[in-house]
């Protein structure tokens, strides 16, 4: 034993130390959530007016033709399941965005949405909105359907890399200075966005009004298309970066010193969180608190160990995303409300709970 941990370097026995006990529940909790996904999926699809059963629309994906009549394959080719799996990528990236983060600052507390990074990724796209047929009319016509989440990208990683520089001195982050930083770049977003809505004429400020809200409700194959790429290049990189979050939980010199290239480690995580955070909201507009719920439940669950972590946080939170949206979309039926109202009312006092529990070993 003392021969096999002697061959093993710092890294691999720190991985081991934060696995414990807890790498086959961790790993039958991915498999739990990864099936606990499929159903979302499904009971996301049958879910509303339509008279079409669960069964039905398993038998017509498996080419039963006669399962669904035309409305119905209608309602749930078009209209459904375009939603489903928007509110799947879109709550997975927001969880993975949030653990990165969690793990990047090396507190509980990081959220696109708390520190201002969705706040910089709106304005990007309210840009995109507002000016889209005057200034940005070239911009928009190279770009295409990649034009609103590019734009929205670009928000987000200017914000992230403002607010890394601001809350890093000497390879330590201030918590008490990233939150503050991330409500004073929020509100500089959110002044901009305001002007600019300003300037909107009024159909733009009718779609701004519901998208800053958030919602679902304009899913389409083709914003799928355009969100997708940029969500799941996202996610191919967390594998990648989950040993470097590891180590870095040490902090960054004890990580530079297991061979962790602590600055491209940094790069990387930046960039993709900006990247999933901007293609989020740019198709779903403001959905807070799954960034801050997900990997904290997950983490008490199955431990930090960041290989476990990121793809739980993908699935369970796209699939409570999934749920949400159900909700907002059964509750007030046939009206709607906006899905940003339910994750806020749900993650506001969880995020409470998570400040009062960690106060005093945050020091705020």
């Amino acid at each position: 034993m003392e021969r096999e941990r002697a061959r093993l370097s710092p890294a691999r026995l720190r991985e081991r130390h934060m696995a414990g006990d807890r790498r086959p529940l961790a790993l039958l909790t991915i498999a739990l959530l990864a099936l606990g996904s499929v159903l979302s999926l499904l009971f996301s699809v049958t879910t509303g007016a339509s008279d079409a059963s669960f069964l039905d629309v398993i038998a017509n994906v498996a080419g039963s033709a006669d399962a669904l009549n035309v409305r119905d394959r209608v309602i749930i080719f078009d209209i459904r399941m375009p939603r489903a799996i928007l509110g799947f990528l879109v709550g997975g990236s927001l969880a993975v965005s949030g653990a990165v983060m969690q793990g990047l600052f090396r507190n509980p507390l990081a959220d696109p949405g708390l520190v201002g990074v969705s706040s910089g990724a709106g304005f990007g796209a309210v840009v995109m909105i507002v000016l889209g047929g005057t200034i940005a009319a070239p911009l928009f016509a190279l770009l295409g359907i990649y034009a609103l989440p590019i734009a929205a990208f670009g928000g987000g990683l200017l914000t992230t890399l403002l607010l890394y520089r601001i809350a890093t001195s000497n390879g330590q982050t201030s918590v008490a200075t990233m939150l503050l930083a991330g409500i004073a770049l929020g509100s500089l977003a959110g002044a901009l966005t305001g002007l600019l809505v300003y300037m909107a004429n009024d159909q733009q400020l009718r779609d701004l009004t519901f998208w800053g809200m958030g919602s679902l409700a304009g899913a389409t194959w083709s914003k799928i298309a355009a969100a997708a790429p940029i969500i799941l290049l996202s996610f191919a990189v967390t594998p990648f970066i989950a040993r470097g979050l590891n180590a870095l939980t040490l902090g960054e010199a004890a990580a530079f010193h297991m061979g962790i290239p602590v600055q491209r480690l940094k790069n990387i995580a930046i960039v993709s969180v900006a990247a999933a955070t901007g293609a989020s909201v740019a198709v779903s507009g403001g959905i807070g608190f799954v960034g801050i719920v997900v990997p904290h439940v997950l983490r008490m669950a199955i431990g930090p160990d960041h290989r476990f972590l990121l793809p739980s946080s993908a699935l369970l939170g796209g699939s409570l995303l999934i749920f949400a949206d159900v909700l907002a979309r059964t509750v007030v039926a046939p009206a709607e409300l906006p899905i940003g109202i339910i994750t806020a009312a749900v993650g506001g006092p969880f995020f409470l709970w998570i400040l009062l529990r960690q106060r005093g070993r945050l020091a705020l």
